[in-house]
C-alpha cells in the first residue's frame, strides 16, 4: 500500500521510450514493489520529435497528480523535463536528471543536426535556475553530453552535481540494466 506522504515518482524517458531493460524500466519495477507510486511518461506518437508536444506530455502526467512528485529524466527526458519546469507554476519535491544530453553543442553523426533541432524547439537549452531541488548526475565520458558543459548547465540550473564517473551514455547499451544509485538520489529528494 502506499504511503499518503510519499510522492508519486515519474519517470520521464528519452526519445527511446520505455525499454524493459533499461534502469528507467527497472527501477519503476523495484519501486513498484515497495508499493511506490509510479508513473511513467507515455510515448506520443503525433508531432513526437517537437519539443512542445513532448513537455505537453510531461505536463499532462504530472496534472493528473495530486500529490507530491518527483521526476526521473534520463537523456532528452532531462531537456524535456528543464523545458517543462521553465513553463510550468507546479511544483515538484524534486528532479533528477541522469545523462542530459546537450543538444546546444554539435553531436556525433547519426544525430540531428543543430538546425533541425532549432526547429523542433529544443535549442537552446533553458539555463535558468530550477524552481525546485533537483540533482543533474553525469559520465565523464557520455557522447552526448561532455562533462564539462554538463556540470555548466547543472549550475545554470542550482542543481547538486554528481560525477558518475565513466558510464557512458547511462543506458544499457553501456551496462545499465540495474542503476543503485538512481534510488539513493531518489531518497535524497
Amino acid at each position: 500500500m502506499t504511503s499518503g506522504n510519499q510522492p508519486t515518482v515519474v519517470i520521464v524517458p528519452g526519445f527511446r521510450d520505455h525499454m524493459p531493460e533499461h534502469w528507467q524500466s527497472l527501477l519503476a519495477e523495484r519501486l513498484q514493489q515497495q508499493g511506490r507510486a509510479v508513473r511513467i511518461v507515455p510515448q506520443i506518437d503525433q508531432d513526437k520529435r517537437l519539443r512542445s508536444a513532448r513537455v505537453a506530455n510531461l505536463d499532462r502526467v504530472v496534472s493528473s497528480i495530486a500529490g507530491p512528485v518527483i521526476l526521473v529524466a534520463h537523456s532528452v527526458g532531462c531537456l524535456i523535463t528543464v523545458h517543462w519546469a521553465q513553463e510550468t507554476a507546479r511544483a515538484v519535491q524534486g528532479v533528477l536528471l541522469a545523462g542530459p544530453t546537450d543538444y546546444d553543442s554539435p553531436l556525433p553523426a547519426g544525430y540531428k543536426d543543430p538546425q533541425a533541432l532549432a526547429e523542433e524547439g529544443w535549442i537552446p537549452i533553458p539555463r535558468r535556475p530550477l524552481q525546485f531541488p533537483s540533482i543533474v548526475v553525469a559520465s565523464q565520458n557520455d557522447p552526448l553530453g561532455k562533462f564539462e558543459r554538463i556540470r555548466d548547465l547543472a549550475q545554470a540550473w542550482g542543481s547538486r552535481f554528481v560525477d558518475a564517473g565513466e558510464v557512458g551514455h547511462l543506458g544499457p547499451a553501456d551496462g545499465y540494466g540495474p542503476w543503485p544509485l538512481a534510488e539513493e538520489l531518489i531518497q535524497q529528494l
